[in-house]
């Protein structure tokens, strides 16, 4: 019972802080993005780098259902403590697009259960699952692309991307530009694609920034690349 109590100490002072930290003002910018809320995500590093790596404090923080707490608990588990039935179940109870994100990039991409969660949620009818099947799909492409079939995933994507919901599309869309950087012999097909679909094509870009629209995208890295 006293490890119990303990623990249930260190997590209510951890939520004490994230409250602590709340900034109601940042919590109305990432509510209009569909996230509920309000820590600047530089601050809770800094409480992450305090924590450090404590999986067991992680998994607590996570049950919490907190969306702070959840990307709090994503900086400190241990990624390959999870089974795969458990990052999936994280995956779909989670609605938050920065806990999405964030669960795929710092925990999924470091399992030893990513490349089966990669092929278990590429074809998922939730766009949500999907969405990270294609962002893991994008790793393999860039960076390990041995047994992925490109023409493949091309034909996939010149089906279903452009009417695809917004989150599949960004991830579908992202993979259509990575074949065409890391692959030159399917570079024309990536960017013939991307010309004929149109996505992101009118997508607002800052100065000084890289347009996702893929033709541009793929021109624009490759250049880099090249030393231009």
């Amino acid at each position: 019972m006293a490890a119990t109590g303990t623990a249930r100490t260190a997590v209510d002072s951890v939520m004490a802080q994230l409250s602590a930290l709340e900034d109601p003002k940042m919590r109305a910018v990432n509510e209009r993005h569909g996230d509920d809320y309000g820590v600047n995500l530089s601050r809770l590093r800094a409480v992450a780098k305090e924590l450090k790596t404590q999986h067991t404090l992680s998994v607590q923080l996570w049950q919490s259902g907190d969306t702070a707490a959840r990307l709090l608990a994503l900086l400190i588990c241990r990624p390959k403590s999870f089974e795969q039935d458990e990052l999936d179940a994280m995956l779909r109870e989670s609605r938050s697009p920065k806990v999405q994100d964030w669960l795929v990039n710092y925990v999924v991409k470091k399992s030893p259960h990513a490349e089966e969660l990669r092929l278990r949620w590429l074809s998922d009818p939730d766009p949500v699952a999907a969405s990270a099947g294609w962002a893991l799909t994008s790793e393999r492409v860039s960076k390990s692309p041995e047994g992925v079939d490109l023409s493949e995933l091309l034909d996939a994507i010149e089906v279903d991307m452009r009417d695809a919901p917004d989150r599949l599309q960004w991830a579908m869309n992202t993979c259509l530009a990575q074949i065409g950087i890391a692959h030159p012999e399917f570079r024309n097909r990536a960017i013939g694609i991307g010309e004929r679909l149109e996505v992101l094509k009118d997508y607002p870009t800052p100065p000084n920034c890289t347009s996702p629209y893929a033709p541009i995208w793929i021109a624009e890295i490759v250049r880099r690349q090249a030393g231009e």
